[in-house]
């Protein structure tokens, strides 16, 4: 189905919160690119944040979501440039694979400072905006944020804890801010070049669009007022990491 298609039955229940105004945390490349230009396409206005350069002409903030003021500067300056925020989509994910005892301890760190402080940094920094405007917040945890595997300590260490600050943050905010917790599961993206060929996906692999799952998260960032879409698990037909 083409995109545009795609959209309209997206948002057929409902539109974007108010004036669209959307932080992505990850916004470059991958679910976060392809979640910036559905925000755009459905009349949104997408805001980038990420360490890296974001494709067309998407307003941007140049930032490493591992530094917690860093990130919340970022998140106010964007605040300031568009008088206001609507919603966050916090999809900037990263991840150091291996045995506990072969990961350096700073890389294990990142990735749990990137993935989970950073995602907290940002929602804590746009939470007055988004409450203001009865906006929505969409956390990208992870098929690993419910199942746990070997050499991956870090990075489900990170994502189970976005599903737990997730959930109390939707107990927290009952009623003022619409909070979606989204599970993808593998995505065709460039998230796995930088590994070791053990830990790549196969050849046999099969992986989803993100652009699929940008649709996911349009579609709860559009629940219209009175209803919440609480959580979102999104995966290729085949996953083995879940259930």
């Amino acid at each position: 189905m083409p995109q545009a298609e795609r959209l309209q039955t997206t948002l057929a229940a409902g539109t974007l919160p108010g004036r669209g105004r959307t932080i992505i945390t990850g916004g470059a490349s991958g679910l976060g690119a392809a979640v910036a230009t559905a925000v755009e396409a459905a009349g949104g206005v997408p805001i980038v944040l990420d360490l890296a350069e974001p494709e067309g002409d998407h307003d941007a903030e140049s930032v490493d979501l591992g530094d917690r003021r860093a990130a919340e500067r970022a998140v106010q300056r964007a605040a300031e440039r568009h008088d206001g925020i609507d919603a966050v989509v916090a999809a900037a994910g990263t991840d150091a694979c291996g045995r506990l005892e072969d990961v350096p301890a700073d890389a294990w760190e990142r990735v749990v400072m990137v993935n989970l402080l950073g995602t907290a940094a940002v929602v804590r920094a746009a939470l007055p905006h988004v409450e203001a405007v009865n906006g929505r917040v969409v956390t990208v945890a992870s098929t690993l944020g419910v199942r746990a595997l070997s050499d991956a300590t870090a990075y489900c260490a990170s994502k189970f804890g976005v599903v737990g600050f997730t959930r109390a943050l939707a107990a927290e905010t009952a009623g003022r801010v619409g909070v979606t917790l989204l599970v993808p599961g593998g995505m065709r993206t460039h998230f796995f070049d930088d590994r070791d060929e053990q830990y790549r996906p196969g050849p046999d692999a099969v992986l989803q669009d993100p652009h699929d799952v940008a649709d996911a998260v349009l579609f709860a960032l559009s629940r219209p007022p009175g209803s919440e879409l609480r959580e979102l698990v999104v995966t290729p037909p085949i996953e083995p990491s879940y259930p």
